[in-house]
């Protein structure tokens, strides 16, 4: 069996219910409570493991929030004594 996401037109939902109908026991369809909540929740949940492995490799790094906004205050010291 395979799975797939599918998009209906609105105006056309009705005889595809009725063609998944007359196919019940060869098609099942159940909703995606990820989808429904986040329409690019797996193109999103890709790009997190992507970002993971990329930081378990050594190829990213991640600053600490501590850090990030020293940086940030440095740079506002900086541009106050402009």
């Amino acid at each position: 069996m395979q799975t797939l996401s599918v998009q209906i037109e609105d105006s056309y939902m009705q005889q595809f219910m009725n063609f998944v109908k007359e196919s019940h026991s060869n098609i099942t369809i159940t909703k995606d409570n990820n989808l429904e909540l986040d329409p690019y929740f797996y193109e999103r949940q890709k790009e997190l493991h992507k970002r993971r492995d990329e930081i378990k490799n050594g190829d990213i790094t991640i600053v600490s929030h501590e850090e990030v906004w020293g940086k940030i205050k440095n740079h506002l010291k900086t541009i106050e004594l402009k």
